[in-house]
């Protein structure tokens, strides 16, 4: 049986570093959202059709290879609350895991719009992200999605039993790592790091 826990929240918010900071101490393999993306934007272009159809099924394949090998995951992920379709595609995530006999956990970060603007142009995320090296474009979509998407879940919003959300303005990734394994009382893996964070 796997386990999946997404680490949620807009652009820029802190997902990669958190989710790596929770990788290294629970030895779960991470899949952030742009490893799909990057490979699917080489391969197809930006936001093509083709590209579309190859970043669904890139994520789509991993999450079942993952329950099929018993692979514990990790899984970054902007959405949009306000977009019932959101909803469906992370149920049917829960729901995938679950059914396998694992656990599905939901951790949601927030940022003001500020420490987002600035966590946008760090050098560990550029050099992570090739697609977010234009900084000014990057800035213009992050400031973009802002205002016609709701980001982050209302104040009484919960989608998920395993639901956790953690205002990570100006606590660091390593901080918001043990209130996410406190929380949930998870274990770390015994693996060796080839297993887990092969390359890099």
């Amino acid at each position: 049986m796997a386990n999946l826990i997404v680490i949620c929240g807009p652009q820029a918010v802190g997902k990669m570093t958190v989710a790596e900071s929770v990788r290294d101490k629970l030895k779960y393999n991470l899949m952030i959202n742009h490893d799909s993306i990057e490979v699917s934007d080489k391969i197809f272009g930006f936001a093509t059709p083709a590209q579309k159809e190859f970043n669904a099924i890139f994520r789509e394949k991993a999450f079942e290879i993952a329950i099929k090998h018993n692979v514990d995951l990790l899984f970054t992920y902007v959405c949009a609350f306000d977009v019932p379709k959101e909803r469906e595609y992370l149920t049917k995530l829960a729901n995938a895991f679950e059914n396998s006999g694992g656990n599905f956990y939901f951790v949601e970060l927030y940022a003001d719009i500020e420490t987002r603007l600035a966590r946008n142009e760090t050098q560990h995320r550029l050099d992570r992200k090739p697609s977010k090296k234009n900084v000014e474009w990057s800035k213009a979509n992050l400031l973009k999605d802002a205002q016609r998407y709701r980001l982050n879940s209302l104040p009484d919003e919960t989608w998920f039993a395993n639901h956790l959300k953690i205002d990570n303005t100006k606590l660091s990734p390593n901080e918001v790592a043990d209130i996410i394994i406190t929380t949930f009382k998870l274990v770390a893996n015994d693996k060796k790091e080839s297993e887990y964070r092969f390359g890099e």
